[in-house]
């Protein structure tokens, strides 16, 4: 740590930001597919068809992603897998929900897209049940 303009990163510091990351997104995401998930098991969908393929399958994919995959991403559980729902469910988002909108509105799916596009690239790091399960 002796520069600072260096371009190498210590490992720990990298598992320990990650975790952080994952932590973050994870319960942050949770705060947006929990009331879904609540809507869903009321029975009182307002909800938005995405592809035609009706409002009560939209909503079952939203909460698959916010909520199950979410907690998959916070666990460190098959998370380059349990991000691509995720990275999907943002991009619809941004540029179906509230494609029309102005950035001030797309700029909070913008935001855990990149996070989860990070957490794609870079795993879930060495603080995580992937790493425990590939432990070699």
């Amino acid at each position: 740590m002796n520069n600072f303009n260096s371009t190498g990163y210590n490992k720990t510091l990298l598992d320990w930001a990650l975790l952080a990351l994952r932590i973050f997104v994870g319960i942050g995401m949770l705060t947006h597919g929990f009331p879904k998930l609540m809507m869903l098991l009321s029975g009182k969908i307002e909800f938005m068809s995405f592809f035609g393929i009706g409002v009560k399958t939209s909503l079952i994919l939203a909460v698959l992603a916010e909520v199950l995959c979410s907690l998959f991403v916070l666990m460190g559980l098959f998370t380059r897998f349990t991000v691509i729902p995720l990275i999907v469910t943002m991009l619809v988002a941004v540029f179906i929900v509230h494609g029309n909108d102005a950035f001030a509105k797309q700029e909070m799916a913008l935001l855990y897209l990149f996070h989860y596009i990070l957490i794609f690239v870079a795993g879930p790091g060495s603080i995580s049940i992937d790493r425990m399960i590939n432990r070699k």
